[in-house]
């Protein structure tokens, strides 16, 4: 049995089948990312995290983690909170482009509607002030009772989360110029006030009136003078941090990988909560038998010894996007599906990526055969495609929600159709059922005459012999998918960053027997093996 772990702590233990072990290959997260982080009245640090559509309390000293806002409560994704004096919560929810608030008793209502890509939010001398994370985005001063909100400044390339400094002004990265700006709450022209930063994605002051700011790119945490742009680095974490916050002159940051750190002096820095997986996604076995896994903004390679190592991110040169699945298309490269609608060929190390297919509505499972086939499934439209060189054709259209693909040795066309509970193949413009009475399956892999299928909608691991059409279950009561086999929250997209984030719980197997897992529901990759 595999007990439960970190976000799934109160979940139920998974069951290997008989003759078969699970292992858990990474941690498990504690969080469903972290993003926005900002100190309460309680002492505890406050948490969104947009990937898990809730916000979360820690307590800095024991790191004990309290859900405040659950993902299923009435904000969605959110990216930033900030507090006002009576105790109300206000989130940026980046993926409804609106910006809501959670009174004290547990009361939800939306503060302003129409605020696209919202992500960076502050309270000052009761002022709510919230920006657009966009190319010639808003900053603007937000209402709390009613429509009446005004514009400080437009044509913000990227604002992200900012903060109102000593003298009075709004200090804020502009994202887009690779610069932090301040400007007067009254509006004007921004002055700039540092540059030549590595992508920085938040401003905060600390007690002492220096700025604090978190670089998304170079994974530097930056302590900048305001008065002369001055600079020199505090910690070096990793790419992917995200905001700051301070709990008397201790300073926290936070990475969208969910961990949250000390940094307790130049150079020395310390874990209060470790990362992990966001979701995780597709999973891919390479020709060298390493394992490639997408988690959207991020992909990692995890190498002998169960190290996730760093493959690319959002912001690294080349990358594709956020990556929703992903398969084998030879040594060090890969054939991915992604939020923005394209099928693309990308090599991690090359930092280069060639789009195969584009223009698609959330595309989810992609899988290679023979002679450079790639396979893919457009969820909504029920259709699967093939492209080859330059040209798509249609293989299968009608079918229940689609989700993942596998191609087998003789070029057999397999799917899930997660709508209607079974996997069908394709042949001669036909569909005909391998394995029905399914919960929700979605990931699909092939190996030696096997098809093996993650069902989210059953928490388990299914098998069915090609050859026969025998089925065993491998594993059950998997922390993948949400409890029971509910669906999980579903979100939209982010300005041109990405579309919508879909989850796909992902599978492949390997010649060597190990049946790997995304286990969203904890975001860890597990391990099947025959006992």
């Amino acid at each position: 049995m595999l007990q439960p772990s970190g976000r799934n702590q109160a979940g139920v233990s998974a069951k290997p089948g008989e003759g078969w072990m699970l292992h858990r290959l990474t941690p498990a997260s504690r969080l469903q990312s972290a993003n926005g982080i900002r100190t309460h009245a309680d002492g505890r640090i406050w948490v969104a995290q947009v990937a898990g559509s809730r916000v979360s309390a820690i307590d800095v000293d024991t790191g004990a983690i309290e859900t405040i806002s659950p993902s299923s409560g009435g904000i969605v994704g959110p990216d930033d909170l900030a507090f006002d004096e009576a105790g109300n919560l206000y989130c940026t929810e980046i993926t409804e482009g609106r910006v809501s608030m959670m009174t004290p008793s547990g009361e939800y209502r939306v503060v302003q509607g129409e605020m696209p890509v919202a992500n960076p939010i502050t309270y000052h001398q009761g002022k709510l002030i919230a920006g657009e994370l966009r190319m010639g985005g808003r900053i603007m001063e937000l209402d709390r009772n009613g429509s009446d909100h005004r514009v400080i400044y437009e044509g913000v390339p990227l604002a992200n989360a900012f903060e109102v400094g000593p003298d009075g002004k709004l200090y804020f990265p502009a994202q887009g110029a690779n610069e932090i700006w301040r400007i007067g709450l009254d509006g004007g022209e921004p002055e700039v006030v540092a540059k030549d930063l590595g992508v920085p994605d938040s401003v905060k002051f600390h007690p002492d009136g220096y700025i604090v700011s978190t670089q998304v790119y170079s994974g530097q945490v930056l302590k900048i003078d305001p008065r002369t742009g001055e600079k020199s680095v505090l910690a070096d974490i990793g790419p992917g941090l995200d905001n700051v916050a301070f709990v008397g002159k201790r300073t926290f940051v936070s990475h969208i990988n969910g961990s949250i750190t000390e940094v307790l002096e130049p150079g020395k820095t310390k874990p209060l909560v470790e990362g992990g997986l966001e979701w995780p996604l597709g999973l891919a076995v390479g020709a060298n038998g390493h394992l490639m896994v997408a988690d959207g903004g991020f992909t990692y390679l995890l190498a002998p010894g169960d190290h996730l190592q760093l493959a690319g991110m959002l912001f690294t040169p080349g990358y594709p996007g956020w990556i929703r699945d992903i398969a084998s298309a030879g040594v060090d490269e890969w054939v991915v599906t992604t939020a923005n609608g394209e099928v693309a060929l990308w090599d991690p190390a090359g930092q280069e990526t060639q789009v195969l297919a584009s223009g698609y509505d959330r595309l989810m499972g992609v899988d290679t055969g023979k002679g450079g086939r790639v396979v893919f499934a457009e969820m909504p439209t029920g259709r699967v495609l093939e492209v080859q060189g330059s040209d798509v054709t249609e293989l299968a259209s009608g079918l229940d929600r689609p989700m993942g693909v596998a191609v087998g040795e003789d070029g057999t066309v397999f799917v899930a159709e997660a709508g209607a509970g079974r996997v069908v193949k394709l042949s001669g413009g036909r569909k005909e059922t391998v394995i029905d009475g399914l919960g929700r399956p979605e990931g699909l892999s092939i190996q030696g005459g096997t098809l093996y299928i993650a069902d989210p909608g059953a928490n388990a691991v299914v098998a069915c012999d090609l050859s026969g059409g025998a089925r065993e279950t491998l594993a059950s009561d998997l922390p993948i998918g949400g409890p029971g086999g509910a669906p999980t929250v579903q979100l939209g997209g982010v300005g041109d960053m990405c579309g919508p984030m879909n989850t796909f719980v992902g599978i492949a197997a390997a010649a060597d027997g190990t049946v790997y897992v995304s286990a969203d529901a904890e975001g860890s990759v597990l391990a099947l093996r025959k006992s």
